[in-house]
């Protein structure tokens, strides 16, 4: 999302992934349908878990990559970022910082986010309603797939793709067609979470940068209910603020190791954390 709509929306949002609202179910007739709905209800009130971070190693990252999805797959990250002319996919050496651009969009279409999902790369668009799917063995591209709405983050299960676009709802997609099979409402204690941006499938939750925040929110993909809050507030060092550094975002999760990366919008740092229960 370009800078311009971080003027436009200032940062309202916390207020709502913060407040402490109430949001009630419909009633339902049996007992079986009353005793979910009341387990629903209380799910979906219940207090999600606060956590802050412990910064275990810091890597570099390009303050030229205005990073809108981010991924660990084989070794690496991979990159895709933003803004028209500068649009790019690039698979990037952690310890060095250093990446390689495989892919290029037009300059007409603005990069959101990447999946990696049966050796093929998917990264959508902001407003050009496309959805472009490569193949990673032969760097090629293979097909582009319509969608209504915008585009922002993108995720997987290894299954399903995991879809945002800018709103408090998470669109469950069909890798083959790319036809949308559920839509879920993210909620913070019953109230609609907006802007969730940038998604990361990490242990059955979905992780979600929220736009214009130091916050990520710990979502269960099935019910939409926030979890838990992860306050990333003073991660990248003041001495590293320039006037082009940007929002916080960018999430990317090695299964193997259970290494958790962030970085953000044109920082020059990539943080490893471990996240701390307050």
């Amino acid at each position: 999302i370009p800078d311009t709509m971080m003027r436009k929306y200032p940062i309202l949002l916390l207020a709502a992934l913060l407040s402490a609202a109430c949001g009630g179910t419909a009633a339902r007739t049996g007992r079986t349908a009353a005793k979910d709905t009341a387990s629903t209800a209380s799910a979906t009130t219940a207090e999600p878990v606060e956590y802050t971070y412990r910064v275990k190693a810091v890597h570099p990252h390009s303050t030229t990559a205005y990073t809108q999805g981010l991924q660990y797959a084989d070794g690496y990250l991979w990159e895709g970022t933003g803004q028209y002319g500068e649009s790019v996919v690039r698979r990037v050496e952690i310890e060095t910082g250093e990446g390689e651009v495989l892919f290029s969009l037009p300059r007409s279409e603005f990069g959101e986010g990447i999946t990696l999902l049966d050796g093929r790369l998917y990264q959508l668009t902001w407003q050009s309603n496309t959805a472009h799917v490569y193949d990673l063995a032969t760097r090629r591209k293979i097909r582009d797939h319509r969608y209504a709405g915008e585009g922002w983050g993108l995720t997987t299960d290894g299954e399903k793709l995991y879809m945002s676009d800018g709103t408090a709802s998470i669109r469950t997609i069909d890798p083959e067609t790319f036809r949308r099979e559920r839509t879920t409402t993210v909620t913070y204690k019953g109230e609609p979470v907006q802007f969730l941006n940038e998604l990361e499938w990490i242990e059955g939750k979905i992780w979600a940068n929220v736009y214009t925040s130091d916050r990520i929110a710990i979502i269960d993909p099935w019910t939409g209910v926030v979890e838990g809050v992860v306050d990333l507030s003073g991660l990248l060092p003041e001495e590293e603020v320039t006037p082009s550094t940007d929002v916080l975002n960018g999430i990317a999760y090695d299964p193997a190791t259970k290494r958790i990366f962030v970085t953000g919008k044109n920082w020059s740092k990539l943080f490893e954390i471990e996240i701390i229960r307050k």
